[in-house]
């Protein structure tokens, strides 16, 4: 088993710093998905000495009692912490943390802590994304410069990514149901740990995942992805709304965004919704491209895939998740309440993205640690331009099992200079995200976004 596990992760690291120019695998190596390799292209093995687990299908059912509409239960409710990392015992972890993980110890040195469980490979997904997921795989490309997709549709596009770019690709369009829409809260908490909430309401189609969608449908539109946000309170930001027309070959037409404000009741074209302008009423604390822990045009890096390695990343954050806790219980000076999270052991794809010489930035570095199963951000370290790290990001992912999908429930960004943070996607006292919503085009107009403002 041992040698078979290190030829696989051999084999799946060596074809992953291949030159990027074999965009395509062939079909011999698309056979193995499903095989040794899960339907999404990860190793289906476990690790040598079974602290992670092999995958089985993930969550395939929700837990008895669950029913749509409710804050999501954890799958796992006996799990206890089998130990926990703090600064007295960090260095004995280090090669299985981040240096930016390892910065929060030394930041935080009384207070951040990382309670260890039991690792669970929950990512499941329908199985329509699988079968795309294959056929991507021996047909998917990159556009001209990376700066776009062709050849896929539905599933992840590299489910044997090849380079950093592939990597980050299966990362943006990522399976996340189709429609959704949520209300979810934003804090910026001062040093002292004071807050405003910023209530937000998100609507996202999401085209590439559309169910029979097919490469050529998706390159006639050239769209990716429709994104509606408005803010509900605090009152002096109520109504400021933003939309965003995400294409898929940004060579072709890059992104097109466009901002309501009250003030004005005027809706404008917004071209600088991109990349390191400030995010909405996240005061200063993290950029466009921040949200999602990454997302936009990759075109002003370059972009490296390091290879796996195993790593503690949070995961099935149910508890964080929990409508049975207030915000106040989360929110907290330096950081979130480490006291309801969870963190596992899991395999990662590891993606250096450097900052081209001819473009602009605030961050020169950042590496970017995706899970295996899902190709979601779990964890990213931030450089800026002295080449210090500058900030450290945490995505807290669960399973939406009435989807099926794995999605962070929060993101978390932290600036270790400011010595404060931000958190996206706080939803605790909120309705849970409904996955069944109906959209068309022409609810993403910007005429619409006026008639969201205006709620």
């Amino acid at each position: 088993m041992k040698k078979t596990i290190k030829s696989i992760l051999s084999g799946a690291i060596a074809l992953a710093v291949a030159h990027s120019a074999f965009a395509k695998v062939s079909p011999a190596e698309a056979a193995k998905i499903g095989k040794e390799l899960t339907p999404m292209g990860s190793i289906k093995a476990g690790n040598a000495d079974g602290t992670i687990p092999a995958w089985s299908g993930g969550i395939t059912q929700p837990p008895a009692g669950y029913k749509v509409g409710d804050h999501h239960p954890s799958p796992f409710p006996n799990d206890k912490v089998l130990f926990t990392i703090t600064d007295d015992n960090a260095a004995q972890f280090e090669d299985k943390l981040s240096p930016g993980i390892m910065a929060m110890f030394q930041a935080y040195p009384e207070t951040f802590k990382i309670p260890v469980y039991t690792s669970r490979r929950t990512a499941s997904y329908p199985q329509y994304v699988y079968d795309a997921t294959k056929q991507n795989a021996t047909r998917a490309e990159l556009v001209e410069g990376g700066n776009g997709l062709k050849n896929a549709a539905i599933g992840a596009p590299f489910p044997i990514p090849q380079n950093g770019l592939e990597a980050i690709w299966n990362h943006i369009v990522r399976y996340r149901g189709v429609t959704v829409t949520r209300d979810t809260g934003q804090a910026t908490p001062t040093r002292d740990g004071d807050y405003t909430m910023v209530k937000f309401r998100d609507e996202l189609d999401q085209i590439y995942t559309r169910e029979g969608m097919t490469p050529e449908q998706l390159e006639e539109g050239n769209m990716l992805f429709y994104f509606k946000q408005w803010v509900l309170s605090p009152a002096r930001l109520a109504g400021t709304a933003l939309l965003v027309h995400e294409t898929l070959d940004q060579v072709k037409k890059p992104r097109q965004a466009w901002t309501y404000n009250t003030g004005q009741r005027r809706v404008r074209r917004a071209p600088n919704v991109a990349y390191d302008a400030p995010g909405t009423a996240a005061d200063g604390l993290r950029t466009t491209d921040d949200f999602d822990l990454f997302n936009g045009a990759p075109n002003r890096y370059n972009w490296k895939l390091l290879g796996k390695k195993e790593m503690y990343i949070p995961y099935n954050s149910y508890q964080l998740h929990s409508d049975e806790l207030k915000y106040d219980n989360i929110i907290q000076p330096g950081h979130i309440n480490s006291d309801y999270t969870r963190w596992e052991l899991h395999r990662v794809w590891v993606v250096e993205a450097t900052l081209k010489e001819d473009t602009r930035h605030i961050y020169k570095k950042r590496v970017f640690y995706l899970d295996e199963d899902s190709y979601q951000i779990a964890v990213t370290d931030i450089y800026d331009n002295s080449d210090e790290l500058w900030r450290v990001g945490f995505a807290y992912a669960l399973n939406y099992y009435d989807v099926p999908a794995l999605w962070s429930t929060l993101d978390v960004i932290h600036d270790l200079k400011a010595g404060r943070y931000i958190a996206i996607g706080l939803d605790n006292e909120d309705e849970m995200y409904d996955f069944t919503i109906e959209r068309s085009a022409s609810d993403f107009r910007p005429a619409a976004l006026r008639r969201a403002g205006r709620r």
